[in-house]
């Protein structure tokens, strides 16, 4: 691929995964012609992925199971496949995910535009988003807003030189990597940006209440996480997310309840739980009001979740949702 006055421009792709069937070939058949090479990181399938990916012509890595497994540890050792013969670009892309036609070359333009941009990100759609509302949930909340962004996805377009010149992920989080990671290029003046172009079709899956409550759980986990990491730094990193979880979904209920109790006319206090649900209505209509809501309780959960590991230095495992 070329970019600027003729000159060559190359980019190559990491994909991870595990089990994923028929969505990964979809994903790898959508990458020839727009990178040179495909590594495909594998954690532990047991589906024939390993063979269908070689077959697909990807580089296969199989990642170490015996240590614990993180998607961040899964797209260091994609990136550090490519390390011999590094790539000016990578674009990290989950096997669970369709690139689309003519990303590539839009992400190009769009660095072009923005010399200090480190990373570009665009339009991530849900392939299925009427299959339930989990997934119209999560196909709503893709669609963040255009410009220079704090943050990106698992799909993004990234300067591979700056990406390994920070050390890549930090492939102990068991969530919130990408973030971590942004904040990090960051730091050292890169920039983050979202376009407006049409960048993968992700399948969430998400049929299920639990599966929707278990990914809200992880997202507590890492918005805790992330604050201890970096919640002291001047980016403030997930500091607000944390608050505003642990005060909804834990804070909360506890002060209703205690007062209830001691007051049984103060249990009327949970009406504000209601009031919260009307007033963010109108901003996005009832479906997401209401799950929002519900969602700070698994937050808090998983951050609460976070606090008691490290309190007692047990290992945290991994929080999936597939």
């Amino acid at each position: 691929m070329r970019r600027g006055e003729g000159a060559a421009v190359i980019t190559d792709a990491v994909v991870i995964g595990r089990n994923e069937g028929a969505r990964l070939l979809a994903c790898l058949a959508s990458l020839p012609g727009q990178v040179r090479r495909v590594v495909y990181v594998d954690s532990g399938s047991t589906d024939g992925s390993v063979a269908a990916a070689g077959r697909a012509g990807a580089i296969v890595v199989a990642l170490d199971m015996a240590r614990p497994f993180t998607a961040a540890r899964a797209r260091n050792a994609g990136l550090a496949a490519l390390s011999a013969d590094p790539p000016d670009f990578v674009q990290l892309i989950d096997g669970d995910c369709v690139l689309q036609p003519g990303w590539i070359a839009a992400a190009h333009t769009a660095f072009q535009r923005h010399p200090a941009a480190v990373v570009i990100c665009g339009r991530r759609r849900e392939r299925f988003p009427m299959a339930s509302v989990y997934n119209r949930l999560a196909d709503d909340e893709w669609n963040t807003p255009v410009g220079e962004a704090r943050a990106c996805g698992g799909d993004a377009l990234m300067r591979f030189s700056a990406v390994m010149a920070v050390g890549g992920y930090r492939d102990d989080l068991i969530a919130g990597e990408e973030p971590e990671l942004c904040l990090r290029l960051r730091r050292q003046g890169g920039q983050v940006w979202r376009i407006d172009a049409e960048m993968t079709l992700h399948d969430a899956a998400l049929l299920r209440f639990g599966q929707w409550w278990r990914r809200m759980v992880r997202s507590g986990h890492a918005f805790a996480e992330g604050a201890a990491l970096h919640g002291a730094g001047p980016e403030a990193h997930w500091v607000a997310e944390t608050r505003r979880a642990l005060l909804w979904g834990a804070v909360g209920p506890a002060v209703v309840v205690l007062a209830g109790l001691l007051y049984p006319p103060a249990f009327a206090l949970a009406l504000v739980y209601p009031a919260q649900v009307a007033r963010l209505a109108r901003r996005k209509g009832l479906t997401w009001a209401l799950f929002t809501v519900l969602g700070r309780f698994a937050e808090a959960r998983g951050a609460l979740g976070y606090y008691s590991s490290r309190l007692f230095g047990r290992k945290r495992r991994l929080i999936e949702y597939k």
